[in-house]
This record gives C-alpha cells, structure tokens and sequence, in this order.
C-alpha cells in the first residue's frame, strides 16, 4: 500500500534525514488531585458510569495517586538515548502523552521551536486497534492542527508500526518467563513436565472494539495479534500449557468484552488441579497501573485462600534489548533497515501525519464500517 505521503518519504534516507523521536504514550497522575481528572480525561465520550472511576481512582489512590507509567516511560526514554548514542547517532528523544503531562500538543509546541521538523513517533503499544494504533493517529493528527493554531512551524511525523511479532520483542518475553519459571528452579521443560501453566494476559477491549480491529479483511486484529505473539513466545519455549485470557475490562456492564478474565480464569485452573501458574503481561511492554493493580494486588488476593501459586514475569519494555528493537523500528520504517517479522498476521501502523492505514482501518465504536 502507497503512503499517504510519498513525497516527504522520499526525503527520508537514512536516519540522519529525521530530526527527532517523540515517545507517543498513554499518560498516567503523578498526584492525588490529577487521579480524577486524568481518569476523566481517558473516559471522554466513552459513557464509563461515575462509579467506576471511583474504583479505578482507588487503585491510584492505593499508590499515592502516582501512576508509575511516566517513570517507566523516562526509563525507555534513557535506553533509547544510550542506544543510539553507542550506534553514533545524534537524535533528540521527545516526550508525550494522550491524557496527561506532558501533553502531546505541548510537547509539539516544544519540538517545533527546538527545530524539529521531521520525526518519528513510537507509540508504546504493539498492537492493532482503535486505543492501540489508530488513536495515536488521531493525537498525531491533533498534534499538527496544534501547531498550526500556534502559528508554529508544521512537523511532519512518520508513525512506527507494530511490533508485536518482532524477533527482539519475542525474544525479550521469552526471557522474563524463563526467568519466572527459575523462581522455582526449574526449565521450561521441567515446568511443563510439572504441569505449571503459562497465562498470558492482555488488555480486555469490547467484542465489537476487537471486530473493528484492522479492515473488515484483517478480521479482530487485535486478539489475532495477541494470540500470535502468545503461540511465538510458547514454542520459542517449547511450551503448550498456555493460555491467553484478558483483564482490567470496564464500561458499564451491557456491552460483551473480551474473555476470560484473569481472575476467573485463575480460579477455574485452580479447581481442575493445577498448582503453580506463570503470568507474562504480554499485552503490555511496561508496569501500567492494570498491571500492578489488576495482577499483583487483585489476581495475588483472589488467589490466595487456594492452593494456587502465581508469579508474574516482568514486562519487557524496561530491557536494553527493547531499546536495540526501537532504534531498529526508526531505521525499518525510513526503508534503511529490512523489515523482521516471526508472524504472519498482518503489523499495521506505519503512518505519516496520522493518517490511518486504510479509511476502514480500526475504526472507533461510535462510528459504522466505511464501505
């Protein structure tokens, strides 16, 4: 498929000829007075009862208001920084969120008074869909009409795609699990030879939200993608004891979403006999809040009158080889760098200026198909 826009791609040469990398995130408080009006700021227009922002507020408020994803955001920052310099690359690493400081739109403003203008985005999600991808077209999108009504020099932004099937990406999650399965000693052939399960988790998102995920011909492309990853991951391992389930699902209870849910899913491996159990968080490259919250505190307490073990393999997003794999993404995306992919579903999200992959392509609920 043709980019959106073939002439500022044909500038693009090498990495030198980009100016920039702005990290594209969600966003989290840092503070009990930002915990409500961040959690308002996600919800937006998505019809979330009052009452549960009360109980997610909770979760925040159980950390002292403080989400840990800005931190852990700064990390990945300060890796990619270390890898490109030991590459001999001098590029600026900016810094923005979707719902919370440092906004995007300033971090624009502050990108195009330095100078920049051309960069590359990594958006800190590896999957397809609305929340995942499409939207961090719409906060690029937004980005330029900011600048725009500033009166500041446009930028132009070249989105990096997917990376869910990315050799170092599954590698990486290959690693964290091997490292859970030696919290009791053991291989993970001695783990699957003892019956452990392996879990893996990602963000629930509505039946319908998962339909719309990629062109009507890609079909779910989200949980495609998760599933993908999960079956990469396990026979990197050798193993088949595994399962993908979901958590952290919200809304307001009439609308299906993605199952099962952790939690449950826990539960029942527990009644069927199974003993010791190993979560790897894949759906998410670093420690959000769902992660802490909906894992170590609400999986650990449900799960503690039974005779189940569960221990979490870290995420990955932390790791020097995640960093590698983001400096790799900048230099496949200009055309400097083959392409890797283990998988054959399709990774999507490689963009200019926000534009989306196709008009049909993750569309949000709110609107019907493109025909």
């Amino acid at each position: 498929m043709t980019r959106p826009d073939a002439q500022f791609e044909a500038t693009l040469k090498s990495i030198e000829d980009i100016d920039a990398l702005l990290l594209l995130s969600f966003g989290g408080p840092e503070g009990v007075d930002e915990v409500r009006p961040f959690l308002e700021n996600v919800t937006a227009g998505r019809g979330i009862p009052p009452e549960r922002l009360d109980e997610v507020g909770k979760h925040y408020y159980h950390f002292g208001g403080k989400s840990p994803l800005n931190d852990l955001n700064k990390e990945i920052i300060a890796n990619i920084e270390a890898e490109l310099a030991s590459r001999g690359i001098d590029l600026p690493v900016f810094f923005g969120n979707r719902n919370w400081k440092p906004f995007a739109n300033d971090t624009a403003s502050e990108m195009a008074k330095a100078g920049v203008r051309t960069a590359a985005v990594f958006a800190t999600s590896a999957w397809g869909g609305y929340s995942g991808c499409r939207q961090y077209g719409e906060d690029i999108q937004a980005m330029r009409e900011h600048l725009q009504s500033q009166g500041l020099p446009l930028i132009d932004f070249l989105k990096i795609r997917q990376f869910f099937d990315h050799p170092m990406f599954i590698e990486e999650q290959v690693s964290v699990i091997e490292d859970a399965f030696r919290h009791w000693g053991l291989s993970p052939k001695e783990a699957q030879d003892q019956g452990v399960r392996l879990v893996f988790s990602a963000h629930s998102i509505p039946v319908i939200a998962n339909e719309r995920a990629g062109t009507p011909e890609d079909g779910s492309l989200y949980s495609l993608q998760i599933e993908q990853a999960s079956k990469l991951v396990a026979e990197k391992l050798g193993f088949e004891n595994y399962d993908v389930v979901w958590q952290s699902a919200s809304g307001n209870g009439r609308v299906p979403w993605l199952e099962p849910d952790i939690v449950d899913h826990a539960e029942q491996l527990e009644a069927q006999g199974v003993e010791k159990m190993v979560v790897a968080a894949i759906g998410f490259i670093s420690d959000h809040m769902e992660v802490v919250w909906d894992l170590d505190n609400e999986l650990q307490t449900a799960i503690a009158p039974t005779n189940l073990e569960v221990v979490r393999a870290a995420t990955v997003g932390h790791t020097d080889t995640f960093a590698s794999m983001v400096v790799d993404l900048i230099e496949e995306s200009i055309g400097s760098k083959k392409p890797q992919h283990l998988g054959s579903v399709p990774s999507k999200g490689c963009t200019i200026n926000g534009a989306p992959c196709e008009v049909s392509c993750c569309e949000p609920m709110k609107r019907g198909r493109a025909q």
